[in-house]
Formats: C-alpha cells, sequence, structure tokens
C-alpha cells in the first residue's frame, strides 16, 4: 500500500478562465420582470395607481419574449387569490398591505411598487407556476387580460 496523499493534485488544466460568452453572453434562461412607473387613474374617490409590469424573457412558458402591461393593486390581490386557488402545492407569498391613509404618498408608492416588483419576481420564477398555472403568463404579459375569463 503506498503512501496516503492528503492533497489532491491537480494540474493547470483544472482551472481555466471563462470566456467573454461565457462571462457575458446571454443566460441559457433568463427572465427579468421590473415593476416601474406608477401613474394615478380616476379622480376623487374613484383615484387609485396603477404599475407598468415590464417582462424580458426566453423561457418557453411566457409567449412573448418582452412584453408591457399595467395593473393596479386589485388586479395583484385578485391574481395571488387565483394563483393560491390554481395550486395547493406552492406557498404563495404575501402583498404588501392594503393601505387607508395617506395611500398616495411617494414613499408609499415606492415601497408598494418595490413590494409588487419582489413579489412578482418570485412567484414568475417559480418553475411549478411557470408550468401549472393558467393565470401567471396572461397576469404578466396580456394587455387585455380580464378577471372574468379566469
Amino acid at each position: 500500500m503506498g503512501p496516503i496523499r492528503p492533497y489532491a493534485s491537480f494540474s493547470n488544466n483544472d482551472f481555466r478562465e471563462q470566456t467573454a460568452e461565457e462571462r457575458y453572453g446571454i443566460p441559457e434562461n433568463y427572465l427579468e420582470i421590473e415593476v416601474r412607473n406608477p401613474q394615478f387613474q380616476g379622480s376623487g374617490r374613484n383615484k387609485y395607481v396603477d404599475y407598468e409590469i415590464v417582462c424580458s424573457t426566453n423561457i418557453p412558458a411566457f409567449k412573448l419574449k418582452s412584453s408591457v402591461v399595467r395593473r393596479r393593486y386589485s388586479d395583484f390581490e385578485w391574481f395571488r387569490d387565483a394563483l393560491e386557488r390554481e395550486s395547493t402545492r406552492v406557498n404563495i407569498p404575501s402583498l404588501p398591505g392594503k393601505v387607508f391613509s395617506n395611500r398616495f404618498s411617494d414613499e408609499l408608492i415606492e415601497l408598494r411598487r418595490s413590494s409588487l416588483e419582489r413579489f412578482l419576481q418570485i412567484v414568475a420564477g417559480h418553475p411549478l407556476l411557470q408550468t401549472g398555472s393558467k393565470v401567471l403568463v396572461p397576469f404578466i404579459q396580456d394587455p387585455n387580460f380580464s378577471r372574468d375569463h379566469y
């Protein structure tokens, strides 16, 4: 029996530099979702804020490589409920809470925007929802999306 060697030996070929293509090329699968550009709609008691959802992906479950739609907070509430009804195997994250006072302050709108963005990134990135949800892709990509169809 030969001597015990505590460390494996490596040749110079075991560690190579990444090529520029590997480092900076388009990843095999990518999904970028951004919630941005909050805008006031309506007036008086019917005033609300809606948000632009920008999606860029090459994941086959999504119908379009890039899309831009607008959704309001109540749409997100409906969407979350629909996801929960569809999938008992996936824990759907919560949305930022409903606010009743000072709901149109810049700070609150920004906090809600970033929370909605994080929510969509988690939900849209989930492989079981990508393949099993009937509402995920239309909600994120269809400008003519209607709750009545689901």
